[in-house]
């Protein structure tokens, strides 16, 4: 690979046939993706999509749903209508399950469920008062999990794909208390240079130890944390060939500039659990009283694709917001990733803004796909805005993604 031009080989990998390792590869991923939860929680920070989006009373948003979090925090922010759609139902359970708990229960029940992830009480209340308020799919998906929320297991965050990784985090932590002590000391520092003080000294010789850098490289990890080939192939092209090179870089950066207190995203695999004060939006006393007195009507449902809810009869869309599915579409499914943005091209209000992260900082797909009649590649049809990205990325709690872009659509002349 010539790493001297990344964004010529990630194009390459991007037009190029798959071969016989990519191929299977991608089939272990849909395996994995199609029959599991992958996410219990989101792992996009909303507080920058804010930000982006600047949300009013009349927009209709779109967002791939998830671990539902985001799609709640939009709801927060009182826009006309949220639709959260996602291909997986086992993701569509998940957040239905949180919808039932916000109409209801109590704020206590509501917290135990989904910020400390365990309730003794979960069966009963499952059976009586969340199960009725689920769709069939739903139902058949937590009659068989009502054990995720006991209170002697791993919680909920402990479950799904990416609960393995907390899982395995918890392990390193026990088996080692220093180190224990030195990451929960993380997020108690006083202010960011204390911070950066305790990372360097404390946590970073502690925690990056060869064995945890060869892990990382594993096909393991990256499938569990919802990395799939081509987004690994991004990241070494632009970090020399070390993929778990540019995650310790990535996470070097954000203890050293992002203040970590509040900091939930990486809290609930630290501690296995959100605390009050450091959790989503949804699960504070307020934001929960907002979507219980009726904001959480706004919010629509769908497990499909993307682009077969944008064929469907609807509305235009002010807003949508992408996530990083782009990046191993435009590998493994470019045919339908160019009829998603045509179908977004069609949907999209005049004015709409559309949000992406990718795993490239120049993402490739930005000039190779081409949308409307006059086949316009995307940079030409959207006006980015790249300086107000990169300085919301800088921010960004999660920290994970090299690029962060928002397109607006034109208006009609």
């Amino acid at each position: 690979m010539n790493t001297a031009h990344p964004a010529r080989a990630a194009e390459a990998a991007h037009t190029r046939p798959l071969n016989l390792l990519e191929k299977l590869e991608q089939a272990w991923f849909g395996f994995l993706y199609s029959r599991n939860l992958v996410y219990n929680t989101a792992w996009e920070d909303p507080a920058v999509d804010h930000h982006a989006l600047q949300l009013q009373a009349g927009d209709r948003v779109l967002v791939i749903t998830s671990g539902g979090c985001n799609a709640l925090d939009y709801a927060l922010e009182a826009p006309q209508q949220v639709v959260a759609v996602d291909a997986n139902p086992c993701q569509t359970a998940l957040f239905e399950l949180k919808l039932a708990a916000i109409r209801s229960l109590g704020f206590e029940d509501m917290f135990a469920l989904f910020g400390r992830g365990r309730h003794a009480g979960f069966e009963a209340l499952y059976r009586t008062q969340l199960r009725p308020l689920l769709s069939a799919p739903s139902r058949a998906f937590w009659d068989r999990r009502t054990a995720w929320f006991a209170p002697g297991g791993p919680g909920l965050y402990g479950r799904g794909l990416t609960g393995v990784v907390m899982r395995i985090a918890a392990w390193r932590m026990r088996s080692d208390p220093s180190l224990r002590a030195a990451l929960h000391g993380l997020f108690e520092q006083p202010d960011l240079e204390a911070q950066r003080s305790h990372y360097d000294r404390e946590v970073r010789p502690r925690f990056w130890k060869p064995w945890v850098l060869r892990f990382l490289r594993t096909p393991l990890f990256m499938s569990l944390i919802g990395v799939p080939m081509p987004q690994r192939q991004m990241l070494v092209a632009q970090h020399g060939g070390d993929v778990s090179g540019a995650i310790q870089a990535m996470i070097d950066e954000l203890f050293r500039t992002v203040p970590a207190a509040s900091n939930y995203f990486w809290a609930v695999y630290v501690f296995g659990e959100y605390a009050a004060g450091r959790c989503p939006r949804y699960l504070t006393p307020e934001g929960f009283a907002a979507l219980k007195g009726g904001l959480v009507d706004r919010i629509e449902v769908h497990t499909c694709t993307i682009t077969h809810y944008l064929q469907s009869p609807g509305p235009q869309l002010t807003h949508a917001v992408l996530l990083d599915h782009m990046d191993w579409m435009s590998s493994y499914y470019p045919a339908d990733l160019a009829a998603e943005w045509q179908a977004l091209h069609r949907r999209m209000a005049p004015g709409g803004r559309i949000l992406f992260r990718s795993a490239h900082i120049e993402p490739p797909f930005i000039d190779t796909l081409r949308v409307g009649p006059q086949a316009l590649p995307l940079r030409q049809w959207l006006r980015f805005e790249p300086e107000v990205a990169r300085q919301l990325s800088r921010a960004d709690r999660v920290h994970t993604y090299p690029s962060f872009h928002i397109g607006h659509v034109p208006r009609a002349t």
